[in-house]
């Protein structure tokens, strides 16, 4: 029940040939609408149960099947289930690549579908960064404002969302320590090139695991790190040890 909690940080074709009356006709697509609803429940409640249960290829095997769904929770969960087997140290490199655009694509679709569906907010945001390795750092950085206004809707839409805090966290760290060169190509795509600090990044972090302490190796990671920016190393000793000690579920609590 625990790494479930965690992890979810996270029809019947009825045939109405002339002789059905026009009310039996919307009785019958009546209930197959119903049914239908139902159907798309059941594949969500076995899909959050396997992501849950850290089944990776299990849970995208189940969601690809939905591609060509209108449903933006479906939707969602396949960019997610994409992008984590993108993830997986088996994929290999142009599979990698294949999964990071699909991953994109259902996002985008989920936002189509429902534009007030936070986690199709947070996972459009989090998709567009990681198609930005493959493009170069001008198109992530000049993603970089894009995906930061996904996350902060996300939040409105859902405040107590603990990883959507920690990814404005994430984004406000990647500016603090941003190189100078980076600096430069900011300069050259906006009037006003976006920037934070440590302070901030911390500040978020911080919120995060006030919303829902433990429930990210990565956040207790940034914690640490983040204390070390600043010079703490009392504190970033504190959180590191949390990141060293949390048990691993997934491939990144490994490499965290």
């Amino acid at each position: 029940t625990q790494v479930l909690r965690k992890g979810l940080q996270r029809g019947v074709v009825l045939s109405t040939g002339s002789f059905l009356v026009y009310e039996a006709h919307k009785l019958i697509s009546g209930f197959a609408e119903v049914h239908a609803s139902f159907k798309v429940e059941d594949v969500i409640e076995q899909a959050d149960y396997l992501y849950g249960s850290g089944e990776t290829e299990k849970l995208y095997r189940l969601l690809v099947q939905h591609k060509n769904s209108d449903d933006a929770e479906l939707l969602w969960r396949l960019a997610r289930a994409s992008r984590d087997l993108a993830q997986l140290g088996s994929t290999s490199a142009e599979e990698k690549r294949q999964l990071t655009y699909d991953s994109l694509e259902y996002a985008k679709k989920a936002l189509e579908k429902n534009e007030s569906n936070f986690a199709a907010h947070k996972w459009y945001g989090i998709c567009l960064s990681d198609v930005g390795d493959y493009e170069g750092i001008k198109t992530k950085i000049g993603n970089a404002i894009v995906i930061k206004e996904h996350f902060q809707r996300a939040i409105e839409l859902n405040p107590k969302d603990a990883t959507t805090i920690h990814l404005i966290g994430i984004w406000c760290y990647s500016f603090a320590e941003m190189p100078w060169y980076q600096r430069k190509i900011a300069a050259t795509l906006f009037a006003t090139p976006p920037t934070s600090t440590f302070q901030e990044a911390l500040r978020y972090f911080h919120m995060a695991e006030e919303a829902d302490p433990n429930f990210y190796s990565k956040n207790l990671l940034f914690l640490g790190k983040t204390y070390l920016k600043l010079n703490n190393k009392k504190m970033a000793l504190l959180w590191l040890s949390k990141a060293k000690e949390y048990p691993a579920q997934t491939e990144e609590d490994k490499q965290v």
